[in-house]
């Protein structure tokens, strides 16, 4: 009898097909097979054409726009891993999606985040990797194993590579600070922070800056820029504060609703954002500079099918 062998699979749903063959690409392997269709009403139908008996299934899918479509899909793909005798089923979401609803911030709120890891368990996902969750804490909300990868050193490498001068790098709010750290350890770079209010829902005052910004080059950075209205607001007070000129920057471009258009007319020089969400062409304007973490989810595939440490992708 044969000794049985445990191959990693590799699929991809239709949220970021694009960041799924770069990824494939750089671990030399080719995308399993399978399909997503709809039935009249809508429903999603999914069929895998390859045996997976045993195997350790990667599954690739943004929880992006269409948010509930695409969570839909990835939920009916794991009950069909599970059925058709998968050994393990990975969920890999370069952005996961309802993380920003991650406490009760208000009185008979849900908590999103919670829920979506309530799902995943219960379709019976074995492990997730993710990139930069909107809390770290909603890592406590899974009762399964979950690597949480960083975009920051992408990012830093990319500004590294500028040689930019006189650089200070800025946290949009109170609650960005320690990830606008980590940027600014790595540039070895000064760090300001923007104090803002909300004086009602989607609207966003700035009252001061914390730290020196006059004369210097302002490296903006968030988890997720949506409707752009906090970074762009960020970015005029900046300026009209000394700053020489302001990049910004994010991990997961939501970029939603009137978030083009304001940070085409704003004040920022260049919005360096990664791929984990696909951005289609009408957003790609020339202010935006898109960066793969096809390599860093690539690699974090393959330890965790080798089962070696992923800690060393945080360095």
């Amino acid at each position: 009898m044969s000794e049985c062998q445990h191959q990693l699979k590799l699929f991809a749903l239709n949220s970021n097909m694009k960041l799924a063959k770069q990824i494939a690409e750089t671990m030399g392997i080719e995308l399993g097979k399978c399909s997503v269709s709809r039935f009249s009403d809508g429903e999603i139908q999914i069929n895998i054409e390859e045996s997976i008996r045993g195997d350790d299934v990667f599954v690739i899918q943004s929880t992006s726009v269409p948010v509930n479509e695409h969570l839909m899909e990835l939920l009916i793909m794991i009950d069909a891993l599970k059925r058709a005798s998968a050994r393990t089923i990975n969920i890999v979401m370069p952005y996961y999606g309802y993380a920003r609803q991650d406490r009760k911030a208000r009185s008979r709120e849900p908590i999103t985040a919670k829920l979506v890891a309530n799902l995943l368990e219960t379709a019976g996902a074995s492990r997730v990797i993710t990139l930069d969750l909107h809390a770290p804490q909603i890592q406590g909300f899974f009762d399964i194993p979950i690597d949480h990868l960083m975009g920051v050193p992408i990012l830093a490498d990319y500004f590294k590579s500028k040689q930019l001068d006189d650089v200070v790098i800025v946290s949009p709010d109170h609650g960005g600070v320690t990830r606008a750290r980590k940027l600014a350890d790595r540039l070895k770079a000064p760090l300001a922070i923007i104090d803002k209010r909300r004086p009602r829902p989607n609207a966003v005052e700035v009252m001061n800056i914390i730290g020196q910004v006059k004369g210097k080059t302002a490296i903006l950075i968030d988890d997720i820029i949506d409707t752009a209205g906090t970074i762009t607001l960020g970015a005029n007070a900046l300026v009209e504060n000394g700053a020489k000129e302001v990049y910004a920057c994010c991990t997961h471009p939501v970029l939603s609703g009137p978030a083009i258009e304001r940070i085409q007319n704003s004040k920022i020089k260049e919005l360096v954002v990664t791929n984990s969400i696909a951005l289609p062409e009408e957003k790609k304007i020339d202010k935006i500079v898109e960066l793969s973490v096809a390599p860093l989810i690539a690699e974090a595939i393959t330890r965790v099918y080798e089962m070696q440490s992923v800690s060393v992708l945080f360095d």
